[in-house]
């Protein structure tokens, strides 16, 4: 045990440094701090000695150098066991300090800001903190290192169960801690100065690239049971709305496929502004469907493809009400996520406990991440720009003789939104704000076409229905068509209106297949492809 008996404070976030420091000061600890945590104490009638009286020399060099000193960097690395560092701490006049808070310069956020220049960046860049935090959290076996506002209170509790002392368990952990918070700190600063070029221009991809991630929790087995898995999150999972940052409210375990469909339904449904729910297996969406009325959303979403709902991942973009709730439990789901559940719905769940029920945050409330988007490979990593375009009617252009109607437009750009989440090649046909068949995954984009009005029918017979589901529907395209025969498939099945990037070297001879069929085509000038 590490009995407290003296302290260093210096910290850039003084959210509850004031309460810790009282606190710290009526259990008798000696408090050292810095500028204007200093200052903030004194304010606030705590006693606290500046280390700059502590160690004899000023503050200086713009306060670029102020705990970089024998007195500091000696009272925190100094061995309590070792009779010959006593010794020479003893000849040097070194104390031994007890216990050090640091939060670090707000590197991060400062370089976020579009304004921010080089030389401000750099004077942004922490060295006296970092530098104390790794002294103390290296002998964290006699130091207290405390890196987040957070712990505070679990500090002064553990302090006044154990008169003044603190655990070597304790210590541990905020010593793992604190070295992950500097690894995560000088990863940020590496990134940010190794996107510079040797002229000093700017680049999309910096020359290295480093990122730090948390456990969340240990999967029961990975894709397969012989494999094993872990769920990490980036920080505190962002700001926007996501799976990483979704509270479970109920239900099993989640499982690695579990995570990797509910991040494929949720930011599908985050395309749509109207009422609108997704169905995903094996990240693919099998419905989608936007509705005034979410009861008749999931309905239609799941009327699809029914086969492949069953035991799929459900997100909707609104509250999941109890009519909703009643409706899902009579088939078999894995999980739900939605940015809310009414309490009548939460009741109705809790009745089938095994659905895994995933709460996020608010839809609007957290700005699309600009984060780079990563897939591993053996031996390297691949980084690109997230797919975050969005399409309006103003961007499309029309190729036929004949545009599309209001209604044929409303599809189409519903079907756009859905297909940017379909593996390629990937193919949506829609008709209503609802999917009717969707094909993914081909090598070939006819066959995708072909698969996706068999689904079609297949669900439509299914139902007992005789008519041609795909009759008077649009088809969305993730890419150009190479050839004429995806168009001549989908004006055979019944399709009226096609929306494709465009771009292929025979796009006159598409565009002429879909004027022969008195079909409506509009062109994107962007590719989704998803692989």
């Amino acid at each position: 045990m590490a009995i407290i008996k003296r302290a260093l404070i210096s910290v850039s976030d003084k959210k509850g440094v004031v309460d810790f420091c009282r606190a710290l000061s009526g259990m008798g600890v000696v408090l050292l701090s810095t500028g204007g945590t200093a200052s903030l104490l004194k304010q606030n009638d705590i006693p606290v000695t500046d280390v700059s009286s502590h160690t004899g020399f000023p503050e200086m060099l713009d306060g670029r150098v102020k705990t970089l000193h024998p007195l500091i960097h000696g009272g925190l690395l100094g061995l309590r066991d070792n009779p010959d560092h006593q010794q020479q701490m003893q000849q040097h006049g070194i104390v031994a300090i007890d216990l050090v808070a640091i939060t670090l310069y707000p590197f991060v956020q400062t370089v976020a800001q579009p304004d921010c220049s080089f030389d401000h960046a750099v004077e942004n860049i922490d060295i006296g903190g970092p530098s104390m935090i790794r002294s103390a959290a290296k002998n964290h076996r006699s130091v207290t290192v405390v890196t987040d506002p957070a712990d505070y209170q679990r500090i002064i509790a553990e302090m006044q169960r154990n008169h003044g002392e603190v655990s070597l368990q304790t210590n541990s952990e905020l010593a793992r801690k604190a070295f992950a918070v500097t690894a995560a700190y000088d990863g940020a600063i590496a990134n940010w100065l190794s996107s510079f070029d040797d002229n000093g221009q700017k680049m999309r991809f910096p020359g290295s690239y480093t990122m730090q991630f948390h456990k969340v929790q240990e999967m029961r087995y990975g894709e397969n049971p012989h494999q094993l898995a872990a769920f990490y999150t980036e920080g505190q999972g962002g700001t926007e709305p996501s799976v990483a940052n979704a509270r479970q409210l109920q239900g099993k375990e989640l499982s690695f496929n579990n995570i990797h469909d509910a991040n494929g339904a949720f930011e599908l449904v985050k395309e749509f502004d109207a009422p609108t729910a997704v169905i995903v297996k094996h990240t693919n969406p099998c419905g989608v469907a936007s509705h005034d009325d979410l009861l008749a959303a999931y309905n239609q979403a799941r009327a699809t493809d029914p086969v492949s709902a069953f035991g799929g991942v459900i997100a909707f973009n609104r509250t999941v009400t109890a009519l909703v709730a009643r409706e899902i439990t009579t088939s078999f789901v894995e999980a739900v996520i939605a940015p809310g559940f009414d309490t009548d719905a939460l009741m109705i769940f809790g009745e089938k406990k095994n659905i895994r029920l995933l709460h996020t945050p608010e839809l609007g409330q957290g700005r699309p991440e600009a984060a780079l988007d990563m897939k591993r490979v053996i031996g390297g990593l691949l980084l690109q720009e997230r797919d975050l375009h969005q399409l309006d009617r103003q961007q499309l252009q029309l190729v036929t003789r004949r545009a599309p109607t209001e209604e044929e437009l409303a599809d189409l750009l519903f079907a756009w939104r859905v297909v940017k989440h379909v593996k390629s090649n990937a193919i949506v046909y829609a008709k209503g704000l609802c999917t009717v068949g969707v094909g993914a995954g081909q090598m070939s984009r006819v066959d995708s076409s072909r698969i996706a009005i068999w689904k079609a029918q297949e669900a439509a017979h299914n139902a007992g229905r005789s008519d041609n589901p795909v009759q008077g529907s649009v088809m969305a395209s993730d890419a150009f068509f190479p050839f004429r025969d995806g168009v001549d498939a989908a004006a055979q099945a019944g399709a009226t209106a096609l929306i494709q990037p465009g771009g292929s070297v025979r796009d006159s001879e598409v565009i002429a297949a879909a004027d022969e069929q008195g079909m409506a085509m509009v062109l994107t000038g962007v590719r989704h492809f998803k692989h």
